[in-house]
């Protein structure tokens, strides 16, 4: 049998949680911060936080950068960017050129 290297750790909040990995992030925590609304809800946990890491918290600041330089960011894949370019075509915005 294989032998897990998961942990369990404890959060700043008090979740308790099991991680393979040296990631930070409680699970439980992300989860209850994830928007209800807005396009940053239509985003996966890491891909929000690439936007929210460089200051990125509506369309007009996300239309000021190009599908490059937001692709390029730690936590944003692919499968995002359909999903920005939606959102911003629908406000009448496009990314930067």
């Amino acid at each position: 049998m294989e032998r897990s290297n998961k942990t369990i750790r404890t959060c700043k909040r008090g979740h308790q949680y099991e991680r393979s990995s040296d990631c930070p992030i409680c699970p439980i925590c992300e989860r209850e911060r994830k928007p209800d609304q807005e396009f940053m809800s239509l985003l996966s946990a890491p891909a929000r936080r690439a936007l929210e890491n460089i200051g990125i918290t509506s369309l007009d600041e996300l239309a000021t950068y190009s599908e490059k330089e937001i692709l390029k960011l730690h936590g944003m894949g692919p499968a995002s960017m359909p999903k920005l370019k939606s959102v911003l075509h629908e406000a009448g915005l496009s990314f930067k050129l």
